[in-house]
C-alpha cells in the first residue's frame, strides 16, 4: 500500500481526468515490447484502477491512479511482462479499495492475483525497530515472503515512487519512512542487482532523513563539479586517445558518487570534504572480457595506480551479480580518479540486475557473454530465459525464494528469527531458549493452536505454551529438523534416563540389603568411603551413582551386589538385623531374589512394559532386569517371560501395580467380523463409546474365507476392568462375531524382553 494515500470522497475533476489519461498515455508509449495483446490488458486493468480509486488524491492533490500508473512505468522500465504491469496497476486495490482477491480471478486471471496478494502481505508488515540484525532478517523475509520475484520489483517500484514525492508528505513522516527505505529496500535493491534503484533510494532517504547535511553535500559537489569539469574533461580526452592508439573501440563515460555514499565515507572515516578524493570516476564499455584486462594494461601505462585499490569483480562476481574491474589511478593534478572496465552484458546487469533479463538477451547461451552473466541464480534465469522464450512460463519458473534454505518468523514480542526451511514449532522452541523447548506443551500459530509437529512458514508469529516442569518427548526426534533441537531433547532423555535408573538402581538395591538384614544403605559419609571404594573396584564402577544406574539398567544384580555389601559392613562391625531378615524371607516370593517394587506408567527408560504380552494394570506381573534394558515388566502367563525366568531366574523381581496408575496402557484385540459396508465404522465407534484410544488398525488375511475378516487394533486401556468394558462393547455390535485380547508373541514381536 502506498504510504501516502489521502483518500478523498469528492469526485474527480476533469483537469485531474485529464492529468490521469495523459499519464497513462506516456506509460503505455513504453509498451511497444509487449504487443498488441499484452498493451490491451494493461489497458483494461488501467481502466478497473481508475475506477476503483475514483475520488482518491495523493497529498500533492493529484488523482491517485498517478500512482499505480507511475509504479507500473518503471515496471516497464524493466520490460516486466503483462501480468506485472497488471498488478502494479493494481496493487494498491485490495487494501484501500475493498476489491477482493476472487474478483482478480475473475478479471485478470489468477496469477495476477497472487502477485497483488503478495503486495498486500508484504504491506501489512511492519518494521519497528532499528537493530542492525533484525533489518537484516526484515530483508530477508519479505525475499523470502516474496515466492514471485516480481512482487519485490514491484514494491521497490513503488516504494521509489513514493519516495520520489515525499516531499508533498508531512514532515513528521520522512524520518520514519526514510529509514525503512535506507534499511530495508535499499538493500533488496542491491541485492537484486538493481544498481541505479539502489542509489537513488539512498540518495532519497539521504535528502529526507538529514536534509540539512544533504544541501550542505550537494553544494560542495555542485562547486567541486564546476571546478574540475575541465579536468574531467581533460582526462576522458587523454584516455580516449591511448585507446585509439592502441585500436580499441570503447566507450568512455564520467561518472559521479552518490551524495549518500560520499557521506557514509566521511562519516566512517572521519574525513573531510576535501579529503575524499574519489569523488569522480569514469567508466568503460569495451567489447570483451579480454578488452577489460587489456583496458587495464592502458590505463595503468597511463597513469599511476594507487596500491591497493584494484578489485577484479570479473573473475570473483558479487552476490548480485555485478561484474567489473575497478582501478583508482592518480589522474592530473594529484586527483584521485575510480576507473571500471565491464562489457555491455555486464553493464546492464549492473545497472539492472534481476531485470536484466528482459533489457539483455544472450542469443548464444554457450557464449562466453551468457557464461558471464551474473552469479549462479541469476545465470539460471537466464538459461531458463533462452529455453523457453516465452514470458508467463519464464516466471512460473521464476517462483523461488531468493533464500530457498530459510523462514523468517516472529516471536510473539516481534522478534524475527531465521529458521531452516521445514523446522517445526518444537525447533523454534528450542532456538528461543533450551529451557522453553524442554517445557514446551502446546503453542499456536498466528493465534490458533496447532500441532507441536506443524512446519513453519515465512511471517507465522510462534507462541509457546509451556509446563511448569521439564518433560521433552522422545517423539520429537521423529520431526525436529534443527540439530540444536535434537542435541537438547537427546541430552534431556539421557539425563532424565540416569535419574531415573539412579532411583531404581537405588530402590533394587535397598530391597536386596533388607533381604539379607540391613535396613537401609550406608551413607556416603567419611567413615563408609572405604567400604564403597572396596565395593566399587569389586563391581568395576567408578563412582557410586555410576554402579546404582548399572543396578537400575539391569548390567549389575543387585542381590550379588547386596551380599558383598553386607560383607563389608560386617567388615565395619554391623551385622544383620536377624528379625528384619526373617520377616523379609517370610514375605518375599519364593522363586524371587528381591522385594516388590511398584509401577505406574510414568516411568520412561528405566521401566519398559514388554509388548510379547502388552500388560495393563490388574494383571499379575513380574519384572526382568534385562541387561543394559532397565527393568521390563511381562504378565506372569507370558511365554516370553517364563522362557527367559527358567533361563535366567535371578534376574527376576516381584513387581505390582501402583493403586492409581497415570497413563493408558496399550493392547492388542482381534475382532473377527462379517464381511460389509462399514463394519470398520461400527467396531471404531464401539471402541471409541468405552473411550478407548485407537493406537492402531489393521486388516489382517482374510484366512476365514470372503464371510468374515479378521481386524487387528491396538487400543489403549486404563486397566483390566476398562479392557473387559470394551470387549463387551465389541461383542454387543452387529458384525462382529468374536473380540478377544491377543496374547501371542507371533502377532506382536516381542520388545525389550
Amino acid at each position: 500500500m502506498s504510504a501516502v494515500v489521502k483518500p478523498v470522497l469528492a469526485p474527480a475533476s476533469p483537469a485531474a481526468v485529464n492529468a490521469a489519461a495523459a499519464s497513462f498515455a506516456a506509460l503505455v508509449a513504453k509498451l511497444d515490447y509487449l504487443g498488441p495483446e499484452g498493451i490491451d490488458l494493461v489497458r483494461r486493468a488501467y481502466r478497473f484502477a481508475d475506477q476503483a480509486h475514483l475520488g482518491q488524491k495523493r497529498s500533492s492533490g493529484e488523482p491517485y491512479i498517478t500512482h499505480p500508473i507511475a509504479v507500473a512505468a518503471q515496471c516497464a522500465e524493466w520490460r516486466l511482462d503483462a501480468q506485472a504491469l497488471i498488478a502494479a496497476l493494481l496493487h494498491d486495490a485490495m487494501e484501500d479499495c475493498g476489491v477482493t482477491k476472487s474478483d482478480l480471478v475473475d478479471r485478470f486471471g489468477a496469477s495476477v492475483a497472487e502477485l497483488v496478494d503478495g503486495l498486500t502481505k508484504l504491506d501489512k508488515l511492519q518494521f519497528n525497530t532499528r537493530e542492525e540484525g533484525q533489518a537484516e532478517s526484515f530483508r530477508k523475509m519479505l525475499l523470502a515472503m516474496a515466492r514471485d520475484v516480481r512482487v519485490i520489483l514491484i514494491k521497490l517500484a513503488d516504494r521509489t515512487h513514493n519516495m520520489r514525492t515525499m516531499g508533498d508528505m508531512p514532515r513528521a513522516k520522512w524520518g520514519r519512512i526514510s529509514s525503512e527505505t535506507l534499511e530495508i529496500y535499499a538493500p533488496i535493491a542491491n541485492r537484486l542487482g538493481l544498481n541505479q534503484t539502489y542509489r537513488e533510494l539512498q540518495d532519497l532517504s539521504f535528502r529526507y532523513l538529514l536534509p540539512w547535511r544533504y544541501k550542505v553535500l550537494e553544494k560542495a559537489v555542485t562547486r567541486a563539479r564546476n571546478r574540475r569539469r575541465d579536468l574531467m574533461q581533460r582526462v576522458q580526452k587523454e584516455v580516449e586517445q591511448a585507446f585509439a592508439k592502441a585500436g580499441m573501440a570503447v566507450r568512455i563515460f564520467g561518472r559521479e558518487k552518490t551524495l549518500y555514499s560520499i557521506y557514509k565515507k566521511m562519516d566512517n572515516k572521519h574525513l573531510s570534504f576535501a579529503q575524499v578524493t574519489d569523488i569522480y570516476g569514469m567508466r568503460l564499455i569495451v567489447p570483451s572480457v579480454v578488452d577489460c584486462y587489456t583496458a587495464l594494461g592502458v590505463l595503468h601505462q597511463m597513469y599511476k595506480p594507487v596500491p591497493g585499490r584494484f578489485k577484479d569483480h570479473i573473475a570473483i562476481a558479487k552476490l548480485n551479480g555485478y561484474q567489473s574491474l575497478h582501478t583508482t589511478l592518480v589522474g592530473p593534478s594529484g586527483i584521485n580518479i575510480e576507473f571500471q572496465m565491464r562489457t555491455d552484458p555486464m553493464h546492464v546487469v549492473a545497472e539492472s540486475g534481476v531485470a536484466a533479463h528482459w533489457l539483455y538477451k544472450a542469443h548464444e547461451p554457450g557464449s562466453e557473454q551468457a557464461a558471464r552473466l551474473g552469479t549462479k541464480w541469476l545465470q539460471s534465469l537466464l538459461d531458463i530465459q533462452d529455453e523457453t522464450h516465452d514470458a508467463t512460463e519464464f516466471w512460473d519458473h521464476v517462483k523461488v525464494d531468493l533464500f530457498p534454505d530459510a523462514v523468517y518468523v516472529f516471536t510473539p514480542k516481534s522478534r524475527i528469527m531465521a529458521m531452516p526451511r521445514g523446522a517445526t514449532v518444537v525447533d523454534f522452541a528450542y532456538a528461543v531458549h533450551s529451557n522453553i523447548g524442554d517445557r514446551t506443551v502446546a503453542a499456536k500459530i498466528n493465534g490458533e493452536a496447532v500441532p507441536l509437529r506443524t512446519e513453519l512458514r515465512n511471517g507465522d508469529v510462534i507462541e509457546v505454551i509451556t509446563a511448569t516442569d521439564p518433560s521433552p518427548n522422545p517423539a520429537w526426534l521423529g520431526f525436529v529438523r534443527t540439530g540444536r533441537a535434537r542435541s537438547k531433547i537427546r541430552h534431556h532423555l539421557k539425563t532424565m534416563a540416569q535419574t531415573e535408573s539412579r532411583e531404581l538402581g537405588e530402590k533394587l538395591l535397598t530391597q536386596a540389603m533388607r533381604a539379607e538384614g540391613i535396613e537401609s544403605l550406608p551413607p556416603a559419609e567419611a567413615r563408609y568411603v572405604p567400604m564403597w571404594d572396596k565395593l566399587l573396584r569389586f563391581t568395576g564402577s567408578r563412582t557410586r551413582d555410576e554402579l546404582l544406574v548399572d543396578i537400575g539398567l539391569g548390567k549389575r544384580v543387585a542381590s550379588i551386589v547386596a551380599k558383598r555389601l553386607v560383607g563389608l559392613l560386617s567388615e565395619l562391625g554391623q551385622k544383620p538385623d536377624a528379625l528384619l531378615l526373617s520377616r523379609e524371607r517370610f514375605t518375599a516370593h519364593e522363586t524371587l531374589s528381591q522385594g516388590s517394587v511398584q509401577v505406574d506408567g510414568s516411568e520412561n527408560a528405566s521401566v519398559q512394559y514388554a509388548r510379547c504380552c502388552h500388560p495393563v494394570p490388574g494383571d499379575a506381573i513380574v519384572g526382568y532386569l534385562g541387561r543394559g534394558e532397565g527393568l521390563v515388566i511381562h504378565t506372569e502367563e507370558c511365554a516370553v517371560g517364563q522362557r527367559l525366568k527358567h533361563k535366567d531366574r535371578e534376574r527376576f523381581m516381584a513387581v505390582e501395580w501402583a493403586d492409581d496408575p497415570v497413563r493408558a496402557f496399550d493392547v492388542p484385540l482381534l475382532v473377527t467380523v462379517s464381511n460389509g459396508k462399514g463394519v470398520l465404522a461400527r467396531v471404531a465407534a464401539a471402541i471409541a463409546k468405552e473411550e478407548a484410544d485407537i493406537t492402531m488398525v489393521n486388516s489382517g488375511d482374510d484366512s476365514a474365507g470372503d464371510e468374515t475378516i479378521e481386524l487387528r487394533f491396538v487400543v489403549a486401556v486404563r486397566d483390566q476392568s476398562h479392557l473387559e468394558s470394551v470387549l463387551r462393547s465389541l461383542r454387543r455390535t452387529s458384525s462382529v462375531s468374536q473380540a478377544r485380547r491377543v496374547m501371542s508373541s507371533k502377532t506382536y514381536p516381542p520388545a525389550g524382553g
